[in-house]
Parts: C-alpha cells; sequence; structure tokens
C-alpha cells in the first residue's frame, strides 16, 4: 500500500499529467470531505468534531483550486527550474512520510469505557460490576424505572417488583366518563433529567416519545388583596417587568436581585445536592448555608436571614412578593418558617429553566419510562409484593416475596418509602436518617361544563388570606386535623384535548398540602375549601361542576407505600441536615436506594437524578462521583 501511494504521488509530479489528476480531485475531494464530515457528525458527541470537519471541507477546495492554478502555471512554464523547484521538495517530503509510515504506526487513544448495549458484557476494573449481574429492583416510582432503564442498557438483567397493578409510584392518572387528570404532578421542572434519561439508554430522544411543550406564562398569582400577574417562563426580565406592572415599581427589580442570590445557592449546591452520591462528609452540607443573604440590621444587630420567611421579610419587603416566595415551599410541604434560605433554590429552579406540560398529562412521561425500561429488556412482576430482602455472606441476595416467592439477585434496588418494607438493616447512628412526619397532598379533579376560556393560565396559585392560620393548620402541633379556612390551593387548566371528551368541557385540577394521615372526613372539609379558593381563579366553577372527585393522603398512602401518605421534598442544604436525605448506599452491601425518600429527595427531576445515581454506584462502584 506504502509503495502504491508513492507511486501516485511522484505521477502528480509529472508535468501535465498532474493537471489530469487535478481535474479528477476537483470532483472527488469536495464530495469526500462532505462524507467524512458527515460520519464525524454522526458518531461524535461532541459538536467541535463535525464542526472540524466542515471547516476543513469548506476550505479543501479553495486550496486545492490554489494548487491546481500553481501547477497549470508551472507546466505553462518554458524554464524548467520551476518544475523542478516546485516537484523535488514535494517528492521528497511525500518519501519521507511514506518511508515513517511502518515505522511510526499512529497509536489510536485508548478506548474510553462506555456501558454495552443491552445483553452486552461489561469490561470493567476489578472494584466494579463485572459481566452481567442479576438486579431485582423493588418499587416502580420514577426514580425506580430510571434505574432500571440506566442498570439494563449497562448490560445486567433487571426485574421490578412492584406491589401495586401499574407503574409510575405517584404519577397517576384518573379517567371518568371522557375526562382524564393527572393525580400526581401536574406540571414538570428540569425535563433535562429525563432528556438524559433517553438520551442514554436508547436511540429515540424524549421528545419522540413525549410531546413536551413550555408553560406560558409559567404561572399566575391571585394574592389575598385581589391583585394577579401572570409570570412568563424561564424569563428573569419579563418576570421583573410583570411584577413592577403588577404590583409597583420595585417590587421587579427585588425579586429580580433575590433570584440572583439564590443563583449562587443553586450553583453551590446544585452538584452535592443533585448531581452526586451524598457526599460521606455530609456535615460539611448540613452546616453551611448556601444562600449569600442580605445582611439585615436591627436592634443594633447585624443579622442574616436563615429561614424563607426571614429572606421574605428582610429583603422583598412586599407581602405579595413574600406570599410568592413562600408558595414554592408550601407546594414541596415545607413550613417557610423553618426551611432554610437555601429553599431560595426552589423558586430559582423555576425560574431558570422553566415549567413544563407533557401532552396528555404528566403520566405520559411514566409511560414513556416504562415502555424504554421495556424496550431495554426490564422485566416487570405487578402485584408482587417484596416482604423482606435476602441477606447471605454480608450482603443483599435477593428479595422474598410475599407469598414465599425467592429471586436471588446479585443487588437489590429499594425504591419504597420508609417502613413500607421491613427487615431492611437500619441506618448508621452517623448516618442521615430517613424523613418522618412531613405532611401530604390533598387533589381535587372537577368534570367542568362549557369550554376553557381562551388565554386561560395553565396554572394558577390562589394566595390564602390567613398565612398564619394556614402555617398553624399544616405544621401545629394541637391543630393538624383542623381545616384551613383560607389555604393555598394551585389550579391547572391544562389546554389539551386529550384530558377532556369534547371542545365543550374543561378539566380542572385543585392540589394543595395538607397534614398526612388527613381522613376523609377532614378531607372533604378541606376540598369545600378548597374550591370556594379557586372560585378567585375560576369564578363560575361551581355553576359549571359536573362532578368531582377527591385524591386523599389516603389514596397516597396505597399507591406509594408512604406513611400517612407523605410526600418528600427536595434535600436543601444547611438547617443542620434536617432536609437531607438518606446516601444511596446502605449498611447492607449490594442494598442501595432510590426515589424520593432517598438522595437527592423528592420531586420528578430529583427522582430521576437518583436513578442515575443508583446505577452509577452499581457500575461503576463506590468511587463513582456523579457525572461529569
Amino acid at each position: 500500500m506504502a509503495g502504491v501511494l508513492f507511486l501516485c504521488a511522484v505521477a502528480d509530479k509529472i508535468p501535465y499529467v498532474d493537471s489530469v489528476g487535478d481535474s479528477v480531485h476537483t470532483v472527488i475531494r469536495p464530495a469526500a470531505d462532505a462524507w467524512a464530515g458527515a460520519l464525524l457528525a454522526g458518531q461524535s458527541g461532541s459538536l467541535s468534531d463535525p464542526a472540524s470537519g466542515a471547516i476543513g471541507g469548506s476550505t479543501a477546495p479553495a486550496g486545492h483550486a490554489v494548487e491546481a492554478g500553481t501547477r497549470m502555471a508551472v507546466n505553462a512554464s518554458p524554464e524548467p527550474f520551476s518544475n523542478v523547484i516546485i516537484s523535488v521538495p514535494e517528492n521528497l517530503a511525500v518519501a519521507g512520510l511514506v518511508r515513517a509510515g511502518p515505522y511510526r504506526p499512529h497509536r489510536r487513544p485508548a478506548p474510553r469505557q462506555r456501558r454495552s448495549r443491552p445483553g452486552g458484557r461489561l469490561s470493567v476494573a476489578a472494584d466494579k460490576v463485572a459481566g452481567m449481574a442479576r438486579i431485582a429492583v423493588i418499587g416502580a416510582g420514577m426514580g425506580a424505572m430510571a434505574a432500571a432503564a440506566r442498570l439494563a442498557v449497562a448490560g445486567h438483567r433487571v426485574a421490578v417488583y412492584e406491589r401495586t397493578e401499574t407503574y409510575g409510584g405517584a404519577v397517576r392518572r384518573l379517567e371518568r366518563d371522557g375526562f382524564a387528570f393527572d393525580t400526581g404532578p401536574g406540571v414538570l421542572p428540569l425535563p433535562a433529567v429525563w432528556r438524559d434519561l433517553f438520551l442514554k439508554t436508547g436511540k429515540e430522544p424524549l421528545e419522540a416519545c413525549v410531546e413536551l411543550t413550555q408553560v406560558d406564562p409559567s404561572v399566575r398569582h391571585v394574592f389575598a388583596d385581589g391583585t394577579g400577574v401572570s409570570l412568563p417562563n424561564a424569563s428573569r426580565a419579563g418576570v421583573v417587568a410583570a411584577l413592577d406592572e403588577a404590583l409597583g415599581a420595585g417590587t421587579g427589580g427585588r425579586w429580580g436581585d433575590f433570584l440572583v442570590r439564590a443563583r449562587e445557592a443553586w450553583d453551590r449546591t446544585r452538584r452535592p445536592l443533585l448531581e452526586e452520591p451524598l457526599w460521606p462528609n455530609w456535615p460539611v452540607l448540613a452546616d453551611r448555608e448556601p444562600y449569600p443573604s442580605v445582611p439585615h440590621k436591627r436592634l443594633l444587630r447585624t443579622r442574616r436571614a436563615g429561614t424563607l420567611a426571614e429572606v421574605g421579610a428582610w429583603e422583598l419587603r412586599d407581602p405579595r412578593l413574600v406570599a410568592l416566595l413562600e408558595s414554592h415551599a408550601l407546594a414541596y410541604g415545607l413550613d417557610p418558617r423553618l426551611a432554610p434560605a437555601s429553599a431560595a433554590v426552589l423558586p430559582y429552579m423555576e425560574h431558570a429553566f422553566g415549567a413544563w406540560y407533557v401532552r396528555g398529562g404528566i403520566r405520559e412521561l411514566a409511560r414513556a419510562v416504562y415502555e424504554r425500561c421495556l424496550a431495554r429488556r426490564v422485566e416487570f412482576l405487578f402485584g408482587a409484593e417484596v416482604a423482606r430482602v435476602l441477606e447471605k455472606d454480608g450482603r443483599a441476595a435477593g428479595v422474598e416475596l410475599a407469598d414465599g416467592t425467592v429471586a436471588e439477585a446479585d443487588f437489590v434496588v429499594r425504591g419504597v418509602a420508609p417502613g413500607a418494607l421491613p427487615d431492611v438493616p437500619p441506618r448508621a447512628g452517623g448516618d442521615i436518617q430517613p424523613q418522618h412526619g412531613l405532611p401530604s397532598r390533598l387533589t381535587v379533579l372537577l368534570a367542568l361544563r362549557g369550554p376553557r376560556p381562551e388565554g386561560t393560565a395553565h396554572r394558577t396559585v390562589v394566595h390564602s388570606a390567613d398565612r398564619d392560620g394556614e402555617l398553624a393548620s399544616l405544621f401545629g402541633t394541637a391543630s393538624g386535623a383542623a381545616t384551613a379556612p383560607h389555604p393555598t390551593v394551585t389550579v391547572l387548566r391544562p389546554d389539551d384535548p386529550a384530558l377532556i371528551p369534547d371542545a365543550g368541557h374543561e378539566a380542572v385540577t385543585l392540589t394543595a398540602t395538607v397534614p398526612a394521615s388527613t381522613s376523609s372526613e377532614a378531607s372533604a372539609r378541606r376540598a369545600e375549601a378548597m374550591i370556594t379558593a379557586a372560585e378567585r381563579a375560576v369564578p363560575d366553577l361551581r355553576a359549571r361542576l359536573l362532578w368531582r372527585e377527591l385524591r386523599t393522603p389516603a389514596d397516597i398512602a396505597e399507591a406509594t407505600g408512604a406513611e400517612g401518605g407523605a410526600v418528600p421534598a427536595p434535600a436543601l442544604a444547611a438547617a443542620g441536615g434536617r432536609l437531607l436525605h438518606p446516601a444511596n448506599t446502605t449498611a447492607l452491601t449490594g442494598l442501595f436506594t432510590v426515589g424520593g425518600w432517598s438522595h437527592p429527595g423528592g420531586g420528578l427531576p430529583h427522582a430521576g437524578m437518583s436513578g442515575a445515581l443508583v446505577a452509577g454506584l452499581i457500575v461503576e462502584g463506590p468511587d463513582f462521583r456523579g457525572s461529569q
């Protein structure tokens, strides 16, 4: 081959023969460059590779034209010296390169270790999983399914054991008389988490499996004094302008300045509290407040806000902005009077990354994840309640079902709430313990006659007129079962034909935070208060009502196994670690935890990230430090 290339190079220096070759190359080179660029674009995961190919492809014809023109001028010259001067150095260079080739072959870079395709084997270091492992996943919630899909695509045999008859955990749907309602989350934050899952587990991206749309306006707020404001999606400048116009000059600027500080807290905690396994030295996260609060002088003392309520009172200085801020904490079941200032990341996430909706309801996301698992040959066993985790030689060895069936496994992933599975080894004394005593959620599903009015906001938050009374009702020690007379209610009115029987009807969902274990009678009373509050956003609500259904804390407990129907919140820094969640590893080797009750906590983005973290810890080993 080297000899042939050398002869071609020498022939290319013969006068007029080289011009014939140039004519042929004028067609061949651009086509070859375009073909190489296409290969780069298809095989590379980096934008720089195909970009470099495109630049090379565009400059090659120009360079070739200069070369061909020079040769024609040299060939036409009557004196022989220019031919000799041009051709001899080129021949020597070609000879040197051809001769050097056999002695200095091009060294390919060492291939990076990548996860194998389904059914393949994994070649990894000794401290990682070698070959195909049997993995038992307990529960079919969103985090558990995310872990199952990633583990299956890494070449492992994964079986999911779900106590109920369906997947999705709290992400469920109610269908009746042509109406359909999400009974779990109604808006999707941070869809990048789920885009990454689909990118890493198959050829079809998330957008090929579900239809994602941005919710714009992101939300409308109706405050206790009757003022309202619609906030544009993922636009800080737009939000500032909207607040200034609706609430008065200066309010938007104060909110915008708050978001700048909230971004600092996000930048400081994003990796340790979302993208990495829980740090072994987690007390650092527990003791340090990442939010850079503004110094506040009070009674000759300078203080900094330590809670979200103090951030609102000292930095926002408007009861409506305070209500806007605290509604983000309340939606996750957090008491703003006790939630650390680091909870500022909750509104920041929405303002920075936007609010999204899945056509057909968020349940469609659960369906897509479930189908991706099936495509990766994950096995699902529904109606299969796990009674205990098996242990052998000091490590997890499988699961035993309630009917006595034993399924052996090399690893076990537990995706259920604390207390839902007995005989699980307790956390060590120095570890973060599972959270208890969290609130739940009450959902009221309303079927309405009449079409959805044009321009209606997808989501409206109706704020309580009695903030202190509501917080006492939710978090007070003696009045947990009392009905809040003016609850903060989120009204969801999606513009989605898939949720209604025809254009002459509307499906509306109301949600509010309530104490866990709220009884059926108390839930009914709270539902009435929620409908009354929602009439401030839907004035003709009761007149249009066809029927309603409730989803109570008892229903959530049945679906998820969480005590009292409690709903976990995302992990937050500071507060002495009170809002951190247990690590994904456990005291029993080979047993891992996934989902909202383990790191990094509750919420759809955090559940998806917990699946990624558990898969990384199993595939890459204990040195896995999250996505890079």
